[in-house]
């Protein structure tokens, strides 16, 4: 890639004055407010559980109602977005590094560190939250596929309303307190998206598929590696003296560990689903092979 492009993209990225000089307060970031996102979420789950019920008196059981390439369109622009965001906070944490390195060798702060525990007093100003400013924006998004799931296949469940519902909360959280561990959050969130999004487009399109739960499993390795990276922040707020927004991630941490419970609980729910539709495959295999050698026999017989 041309330097020019790359300086070009970190101009755009990292580097404009609207991301440098962007502040969040409840008068001038649209949501910014906690009425809104209390609202936007109780809205968010009448509407779907109103829309589930509705097609559930008014359609028969097995109908569903074609979307065409909406889904399509929603998982690529999702997954592009994604991407953006990755690269945007991935350029603008390490901008932020290398202006604010020589306050750090005070407080012998490793970027590491930093990237986990924010120090005391942070405020949630700068490049790196405007990044978290878009993150919760597009938050809003991701919502539309809990539509899409019930117009499509009629199924809504209670971990799809909670978890979606608890994820834009928590974005919510991570700017209103300048809460720790907010960029590697961002930064394994998106990838994930990206690729996850990505293949729900490309299958979308009727390209081939994984042989194995994609989806699933990506998620998976995503719960995995917050789970580790939140007990570093327990591990620096207590060697440090203290991270910013405790508070905010201890609350965080407790919604994270219910959707990682109702997330287990349903990946161990398919595993033996699929090992049990696996296993009956195998005996109505070996049973109709049992049938023809008997029929075989029997004409042999004759």
């Amino acid at each position: 890639m041309p330097l020019s492009t790359i300086q070009t993209i970190r101009y755009w990225l990292s580097e404009h004055p609207i991301i440098v000089n962007f502040r969040w307060n409840h008068a001038q970031s649209w949501g910014s407010t906690w009425s809104f996102v209390f609202t936007a979420i109780a809205i968010y789950i009448v509407a779907a559980i109103f829309l589930h019920l509705l097609l559930c008196l008014l359609l028969r059981r097995n109908h569903r109602i074609p979307l065409g390439p909406i889904p399509a369109v929603h998982s690529l622009a999702v997954s592009l977005i994604s991407v953006v965001i990755f690269v945007g906070i991935l350029l603008s944490a390490a901008a932020e590094i290398r202006d604010t390195r020589w306050f750090w060798r005070r407080t012998n702060t490793t970027t590491f560190q930093w990237l986990l525990c924010f120090p005391l007093g942070t405020r949630p100003s700068g490049r790196v939250f405007f990044w978290s400013y878009v993150f919760y924006l597009s938050r809003f998004l991701h919502l539309l596929r809990t539509f899409f799931s019930v117009l499509k296949y009629r199924k809504l469940t209670f971990f799809q309303l909670f978890n979606q519902s608890i994820l834009t909360f928590m974005s919510f959280l991570w700017l209103e307190f300048s809460q720790s561990f907010q960029v590697l959050a961002i930064l394994l969130t998106t990838l994930l998206y990206s690729v996850v999004y990505g293949y729900r487009f490309w299958t979308a399109i009727g390209l081939p598929s994984a042989c194995f739960p994609f989806v699933v499993n990506c998620q998976m390795v995503s719960l995995g590696c917050n789970l580790v990276c939140h007990f570093g922040v327990l591990f620096l707020h207590l060697l440090k003296g203290g991270c910013n927004g405790i508070g905010a991630w201890g609350f965080n941490s407790v919604l994270n560990a219910v959707i990682l419970l109702l997330f287990m609980n349903f990946y161990v729910k398919m595993h033996l689903k699929n090992r049990k539709s696996s296993q009956l495959r195998t005996d109505d295999d070996g049973s109709s092979k049992h049938s023809s050698s008997a029929q075989h026999l029997k004409v042999k017989d004759s």
